[in-house]
């Protein structure tokens, strides 16, 4: 259970750093709390799509991965970060992706930072 919060704080840590970066992610809201709980939500979002979505993905495109040498790992990022933006309209979080470019841009910066922060942060090992 520590890890589950662990990680999906670690997401929403990322999630924010690509809000702040990238013009056309947005997590609009009344107030600083509405915001960050928003920002919980949507990395909870995230993360589901991430575990439910993400594998059926990568073993429907295997070639690819085999052909581009792992490159098409950024596009595979990009759709699902799309796909959390669709789930989060449809469950009237205010959370927004703009374009694929931005989705590429913000999958790999959110790769990144959560990287680094799972890196940093504790886990049950």
């Amino acid at each position: 259970m520590k890890n589950f919060v662990v990680k999906t704080l670690a997401n929403a840590a990322a999630l924010g750093v690509a809000i702040w970066l990238i013009q056309n992610i947005t997590l609009t809201g009344d107030s600083t709390g509405h915001k960050a709980l928003t920002l919980v939500l949507v990395a909870l979002v995230f993360g589901v799509v991430n575990w439910l979505v993400k594998p059926i993905v990568k073993l429907l495109a295997f070639p690819l991965f085999i052909l581009t040498l792992g490159l098409i790992t950024l596009v595979v990022n990009a759709l699902m970060l799309l796909l959390t933006s669709w789930l989060s309209g449809k469950l009237s979080l205010d959370f927004h992706v703009e374009g694929f470019w931005a989705a590429l841009l913000g999958g790999l910066i959110i790769s990144i930072v959560s990287w680094a922060l799972n890196m940093v942060l504790p886990d049950e090992d």
